[in-house]
Formats: structure tokens, C-alpha cells, sequence
């Protein structure tokens, strides 16, 4: 490597003599990608992190195209009166339909819930039961009979009685059955306040600009009707899940815009002030001077020009870049712009301050920035290589969030080496051709720094210690997982409010988050759906199917089907008949009469149009479709796991495959795939980091030593999750790779040091290079806490996990290798000292 930088040496020369032309290409290289890079935008949809080929992403773009979105957009009416809101919901849905797209001229909604035809489903009910529900309503008729027979016979009695009698729950559930079937005529609440129309849109609910224009027209529709003038008290909101989506996106692009902002300026001050002091304390030793104060405070703009713009131009690089590669930004990427900022000021940090100090030295300009370049633009090379190769790592990962982040990151973290490397020695010595930057003491003598040999206090005591915490951390491993997906998801206040007003009417959770399986031919579902229910009877363990539902099982599209549902009918008819049958009400018995009544096969034409429509495809198919519904909770990773490997992959009697999709699916899925390569990636990325150190060093044992930082930081941070319930999910997974890339700089800058200055240097090199490592840490956990001040919990737990890790591998840097280098200096003046007295 020393070689390589040598070999060098004539181009830091070039650039430092020729400084305009270097700084002006700079900034119009960075013009030039900032018109691209403003480009750029982030999507939030969690299905673009996985790769296309996965069965779970075909799916659910085969259903997206087929059926359109699974969500809805929601507007909810509120007055005290029915009347007035009925009345305004009817005038507001032809024109809501007829809205078009600006941009495609297509209509934006396909369609919507809203009255019910309840009388037909009352009249014609059981024609549209399943075979199960057929097989239990008969079974529990059959039962209640029996029971009356039993009961009228005299010679009847019971053997035995039983302590407690368990109720039949059988009537209820019928019941509850009948009632969902059929529902209620409008979309109103229990108080008949609150009515909701449900829109279904006909494009995709991954386009982001699709969804904001309809929202946007309907919200502009809603006004224009004016719904004061149907009743003085009457409210509209517009809501849905869909808007949830959206407000996301908007939340977490002005959130990234607003603490992107302010986290390079609180960076940049930092780093500012630091060197203004530095400069303060060398012009004065430590006495007060007001003419340097005030010298050094006006010297602040001038500063962070210098540290500030060569890291803002490698930005508009990498953005530009991403761009062009991407196009969007994912959740896990989103944030990269203040990690990028905090991670690359580091190599500014060392490279400036080690530059001022050869200046301050007596060094002239082009020798102070060969001899900057040659020793300090080494070690800062060596970390950015490293950091970049344990990012590049994560590119052949079939996770776009790993693959994503390591690209972007890894091509920053180089970008900002170029800029550091070459545009900020060039612009450097410009600002000391203007007279805007001087390096001299006050009174114009050379400072001469002074090299203490002190030893490092307590080196037994520290290595016991931090050993002793790496038992802990060892005993403690592995960290917790965050399965429950809920926790990581924003809460918007705004919309949890609207959301309230459509829960008044839509609040059963039993119809949420479907699976979808999309056949080629309505014939192929019924084998689809017999499959599934099959495979739901044999899991008895940890069952996840709740029910199936197709178009296929309540309504009978061949003629045998529709005489053998006849046939089943005219029996219950038969039963319902019978003079011993009791029921809870005769209100009940007069339901079940109607809804028996069907004895002529129904029209397709003839079933109302809100019942067809669930199971119509977008080009207007009927029945091509099975709805797959969940038992468990999938807010929890593991029941999404579960539920996937139910339903992922459905074969038929025939060994047909079919897979479900859903955005259900695709977070199990995405959850699996991370959990999968995470291990791997984290021991490769370690392996790289090792192998540079040694390609670096030339000698094992430095190497080693130089990695020790960054193994014991990350135990010790495993130490702290497990203090404070610091949990890995799908979010924070990327930063372990990324901690041990930054990670173990501070461990080569300490090593490089040394070496550099021999033995007996430890106080030396840490009031140094030590000091530079540890504020070039701080800033790099700055850039990572710009996450911390986002609304969202996922963003913010993957800061939270990054300044964790890149604070105990720096205290590790600066406390426990050096008390271990101290203690190999002891042992060495020992075995010295003993082969003398040997001699």
C-alpha cells in the first residue's frame, strides 16, 4: 500500500499546483448530478426488496394486474341524519366513478361498496352457502329435531346426568353466518350516523402518483359537492389504507429533507468548532486572547467551506449515481445522505488536521499535502477501502434493502475518499493562496508539538474489565429479534382520526389481509380452493387458515352444480318442515324458511351486482380467483412465516402449482430472506475487513491487533442491546454490516499511528490520532442519529443500533487497544530486561 502512495506522489503534487482547475471541475461536476440526482424520490412499497423472481412478487403482480388494488379508498359521511347521507353518497358516486386520470385518461376508481340488494340474499340465501355451511346448517336442523323427538317421548330419560352441560354454540354461529351473508342493506353504524363508501382503484396501489392524483380529485370532488348544503351538520374525510400509504411516503420524504438539513449542519458546526479551538489553543497554549478569538471565530465560514463542500459535492455524486441505478429510494436507503455526510466528514477530519500539523511544523504547502497524503491519506484509505468493501459485500444479497444500501453506500463512502483525497487538498491550498486560510502561530514561530512518553494508566485492570464484558456479551448471544412488525410502523395521528370515523362502520378484522391465488380459468378453482381447505384439515398443530372463499363455492356456475345445491336445499326445505323442529325464535325459523325458498337455478346475470363484483377481475372475468383468509395475527413476522408456508405454494390432486400472493406474503418473504443472509453477510464482511488488514499491515499480528477493536465494540454492543431490550428486526439488520466496515477504522488509524511513532507513543498517538478518531467517530454517530429524530420507529432503530455499535467499537479503539498494546510493551521491556540478566 505504502508503494501505491508513493507512486502517487506526482498526481497530490498536480493537484496542489494546479488548484482551480481541480476545484472548478469539482463544482461542475456536482451542477451537473444535482439536476440528476433531484430526481430521485422514495418508495415505501416493501415488495420492491425482494427479487422479481420470487414466486411471492409474481404473485402479487399477477393479482395486482388482475385484480387491481387490495386496498381501498374510503369516504366517510357523518350527520345526524341517514337521509341527508344517503342522499349525498348517491351523488357522489357516479361523478367519483367517472373521475378520469389526467395522466392515462383512465377512470381512478373500478369500483365501489355501497348498497346492498339484502332482500334478494334473503330471498336466495342458502343458494349462496357453501357445501360446508350447507353440511353444518343441516347437521345442527337434524339435531334439534332429534332432540325434540326425544324429549316427547314418554319412555325417554338420561342414564346419567352430566355436572355442567356445555352450551351449543352451533345456533349462534349460524347465526353470526347469516347475519355476515347477508349484512346490512347500507354501509351505515350501529347508530346509523356514520355512513362509508368504499372505492376500489383500478390502478396499481404502488404508484404513488396514481394514488395521490385520486386522492387528490376525490378530495376536490368531495368539496365541490359541498356536503353543507345536504345538511348543515354534515362532515366528510377521506381515508382508506391507501392513504395511510401515502401520507407514509410524504412523512418520511419531508422527514428526510428536514433532518437531513439539520443533521449536516449540527455535523458540519461540530466539526467546525473543533477545528477553531484546535487552532485557538496552538495560537495561544491555553491563554485567553481576545484578537484570537476573534480570529479564529471569523475563520468559522472559511472552515466549513473547506471540510463542507468536498463532502457535498461527493453527495451529488452518489445521488446522481443512485439515480441512475435505481430511481428510488427504499426505506433502508433513505437516509443514507446524513450517514454518507457523517461518515465521510471522518476522512476530512483526518486528513485536515494532519495537514495543519505539518503546516504548523514549518512544512511548505505541496510538501505538508504529499506528506498528509502519503501517511494519513494511507490509513484513511485503508478505512474507506474496508468500509466500502464490507458494503459492496452486501450488493450479491437478494434483498434489495441489503443489495441497495451496500451499492449507494459503498460507492458514497469511495466517492467521499476522492473528494477528501484530491478536492480538498486543492481547495486548501486555493483558500491559502487568497489569504483565507493560514496555518502559523500568532506571533508567525513554527509549533512544535511535544511527545509525551507516558504510559497508558491501568492496562491489567482495563483488558480484565473489557474481558469480562465480553464473557457477558458472549453468554448473552444471540441478541432479540423483533418480530412484531406493528412496532416498527409510524403512527399518524391525522389518519388514526379519519381511520376512527370508517371503523364505526368497518371495524371486523375476520375479511382483513386475504391471500389471493389467481387461476387462468374459473374451472381450475374449485381444485385450487379443495386443495387449500385440505391442507388447512391436516395442519391441526398450529393451524393459519381461517377460511376459503370463491365465487365457485356460493354460487354454482355448472348445471350440476346448480342442481345438486338445489337438491341440498329442497332437504333443509324438508327439515325446516318437519312439525318437531325447534328453534330459538320464530323469527329465526321464518329467516331460514326465506332463505330456503330457491327452487329454480340462478342467472349469473341476475346475482346483484355488489356480489359479483368480489369476485370479478378487473377485464370484467368472473370466479378466476381464490380469497384465502388468515387465523392468526400477520402484524407478527412469525405468524406471517407460518401463514406463508400454508398457503405460498398450493398444488392441486393433479400436481398443478398455484402460489397466493399478497403483501402479507411478501413481508414473510422479505422477513425470511434477511434473517436467511444476515449471518452470512456479517461473517464475510468480517472476513474482508481481516484480509485488508493484513494486505495492509504485511503481518498478521498488526492486523489482528487492528481488528480487535472492532470485535470487542461489537460484543460489547450486543452487551448493551441485551441491557437496555435493544432488539434486531427487519430494519436495523442492515447496520451490522455496516458497523463492522466503520467499525474498524478507528482500530487501523491507532495501529497506523503507532507504528509510525514507535514505542513508548501511546499517550502521544491518542492525544493525536486519537483525538481525530474519536471526533471523526462522532460525527459518523451524528450522521447515523439523524434517523433518531424520525417519526418512524423502524429508521429510528436503525440509528439507535449504529450509535451503539460505532461508540463501543471507538471506546474499544481508545481504551481497550492500547491498554493491550501497553501491556505488549511491559511484556517486552520484561523478556528484554531477562535476557540481559540471562547475559
Amino acid at each position: 500500500m505504502n508503494k501505491i502512495f508513493e507512486a502517487l506522489r506526482p498526481v497530490i503534487r498536480l493537484v496542489v499546483r494546479r488548484p482551480e482547475p481541480v476545484c472548478a471541475a469539482g463544482v461542475l461536476i456536482s451542477v451537473l448530478c444535482v439536476m440528476v440526482a433531484s430526481n430521485l424520490r422514495v418508495d415505501t412499497d416493501f415488495s420492491k426488496l425482494i427479487p422479481k423472481h420470487y414466486e411471492s412478487v409474481k404473485a402479487l403482480e399477477r393479482l395486482r394486474e388482475t385484480v387491481g388494488a387490495e386496498s381501498e379508498i374510503a369516504i366517510g359521511i357523518v350527520s345526524d341524519s341517514f337521509e341527508a347521507n344517503r342522499s349525498y353518497a348517491e351523488t357522489l358516486i357516479p361523478q367519483a366513478l367517472a373521475l378520469e386520470d389526467p395522466v392515462t385518461g383512465e377512470p381512478f376508481l373500478s369500483r365501489v361498496e355501497y348498497r346492498r340488494d339484502t332482500e334478494f340474499l334473503e330471498n336466495n340465501a342458502l343458494y349462496f352457502a357453501t357445501t360446508e355451511e350447507l353440511d353444518r346448517l343441516q347437521t345442527y336442523l337434524e339435531d334439534r329435531i332429534e332432540e325434540a323427538k326425544l324429549e316427547a317421548n314418554p319412555f325417554f330419560f338420561e342414564l346419567e346426568e352430566e355436572d355442567e352441560e356445555e352450551p351449543d354454540t352451533t345456533g349462534q354461529y349460524l347465526q353470526d353466518l347469516y347475519e355476515d351473508v347477508i349484512g346490512k342493506e347500507y354501509p351505515i353504524s350501529d347508530d346509523s350516523t356514520t355512513l362509508v363508501l368504499r372505492f376500489y382503484p383500478a390502478g396499481s396501489q404502488t404508484d404513488l402518483g396514481y394514488i395521490d392524483r385520486a386522492f387528490k380529485g376525490l378530495e376536490e370532488l368531495v368539496g365541490d359537492i359541498g356536503p353543507e348544503t345536504f345538511d348543515p351538520g354534515m362532515s366528510t374525510v377521506v381515508a382508506g389504507r391507501l392513504q395511510r400509504q401515502l401520507v407514509e411516503v410524504r412523512a418520511v420524504t419531508n422527514n428526510i429533507i428536514n433532518t437531513l438539513g439539520l443533521g449536516i449542519s449540527v455535523v458540519l458546526l461540530t466539526v467546525v468548532l473543533y477545528f477553531v479551538y484546535k487552532e485557538y489553543m496552538a495560537r495561544t497554549g491555553g491563554r485567553f486572547s481576545k484578537r484570537a478569538l476573534a480570529s479564529a471565530l471569523t475563520r468559522i465560514p472559511v472552515m466549513a467551506l473547506v471540510i463542507g463542500l468536498p463532502l457535498i459535492m461527493s453527495l451529488t455524486w452518489t445521488g446522481s449515481i443512485a439515480y441512475a441505478a435505481f430511481e428510488t429510494l427504499n426505506l433502508m436507503t433513505a437516509t443514507l445522505g446524513l450517514v454518507l455526510f457523517g461518515l465521510g466528514i471522518d476522512y476530512g477530519i483526518h486528513y485536515y488536521a494532519r495537514y495543519s500539523e505539518e503546516r504548523a511544523h514549518g512544512r511548505p504547502s505541496v510538501e505538508a499535502a504529499e506528506v498528509t497524503f502519503v501517511s494519513t491519506g494511507q490509513a484513511v484509505t485503508v478505512g474507506a477501502l474496508t468500509t466500502a468493501a464490507a458494503l459492496y459485500v452486501l450488493m450479491v444479497a437478494d434483498f434489495r434493502g441489503f443489495s441497495e444500501f451496500g451499492f449507494i453506500a459503498g460507492t458514497g463512502i469511495l466517492f467521499a475518499l476522492v473528494a477528501m483525497l484530491i478536492v480538498m487538498p486543492a481547495l486548501i491550498v486555493l483558500l491559502e493562496k487568497w489569504r483565507l486560510l493560514r496555518f502559523e502561530g500568532e506571533s508567525g514561530e513554527v509549533v512544535t508539538a511535544r511527545r509525551t512518553v507516558e504510559r497508558f494508566p491501568r492496562p491489567r485492570m482495563i483488558v480484565l474489565m473489557s474481558s469480562l464484558a465480553i464473557l457477558a456479551a458472549v453468554a448473552l448471544f444471540p441478541p432479540k429479534f423483533e418480530y412484531q412488525f406493528g412496532k416498527l410502523e409510524p403512527e399518524f395521528t391525522e389518519y388514526e382520526a379519519r381511520r376512527a370515523i370508517i371503523r364505526r362502520v368497518y371495524s371486523d378484522s375476520k375479511r382483513r389481509n386475504p391471500a389471493y391465488v389467481v387461476a387462468d380459468r374459473p374451472d381450475e378453482i374449485p381444485a385450487i380452493a379443495a386443495a387449500i381447505r385440505a391442507k388447512a384439515a391436516a395442519d391441526t398443530l398450529s393451524p393459519t387458515i381461517r377460511r376459503v372463499e370463491s365465487l365457485q363455492d356460493r354460487f354454482p356456475m355448472s348445471e350440476e352444480a346448480q342442481q345438486e345445491k338445489l337438491a341440498r336445499i329442497a332437504e333443509v326445505r324438508t327439515l325446516l318442515d318437519d312439525p318437531f323442529l325447534t328453534v330459538e325464535s320464530s323469527d329465526d325459523l321464518d329467516k331460514l324458511k326465506r332463505a330456503a325458498q330457491t327452487d329454480q337455478p340462478i342467472a349469473l346475470t341476475d346475482v346483484p351486482e355488489f356480489l359479483r363484483k368480489q369476485f370479478m377481475s378487473k377485464s370484467g372475468e368472473l370466479g378466476s380467483f381464490v380469497a384465502i383468509y388468515p387465523s392468526v395475527g400477520l402484524s407478527d413476522g412469525r405468524m406471517s412465516m407460518a401463514f406463508s408456508d400454508d398457503i405460498g405454494t398450493i398444488v392441486t390432486a393433479d400436481s398443478t402449482v398455484y402460489h397466493a400472493g399478497s403483501t402479507s406474503l411478501i413481508a414473510a418473504d422479505m422477513l425470511r430472506l434477511m434473517q436467511k443472509e444476515s449471518p452470512w453477510f456479517v461473517a464475510v464482511t468480517f472476513l474482508i475487513v481481516v484480509l485488508l488488514m493484513r494486505v495492509n499491515f504485511g503481518s498478521w499480528k498488526w492486523a489482528v491487533l487492528a481488528s480487535l477493536p472492532l470485535v470487542v465494540g461489537v460484543l460489547w454492543m450486543i452487551l448493551i442491546m441485551e441491557v437496555f431490550d435493544m432488539r434486531l428486526n427487519f430494519y436495523n439488520l442492515i447496520v451490522l454490516p455496516a458497523v463492522l466496515g466503520i467499525g474498524n477504522d478507528a482500530g487501523v488509524h491507532i495501529v497506523h499511528r503507532y507504528l509510525e511513532e514507535g514505542a513508548r507513543s501511546l499517550r502521544f498517538v491518542l492525544r493525536s490520532t486519537g483525538e481525530h478518531i474519536t471526533m471523526g467517530s462522532l460525527t459518523t454517530m451524528m450522521g447515523f442519529a439523524g434517523p433518531l429524530l424520525s417519526f418512524h420507529p423502524g429508521l429510528q432503530s436503525i440509528g439507535a443500533l449504529a450509535v451503539v455499535g460505532i461508540g463501543t467499537t471507538l471506546l474499544s479503539a481508545v481504551l481497550f487497544l492500547p491498554a493491550l498494546l501497553q501491556m505488549m510493551e511491559d511484556a517486552t521491556v520484561v523478556a528484554d530486561e531477562s535476557a540481559s540478566v540471562s547475559t
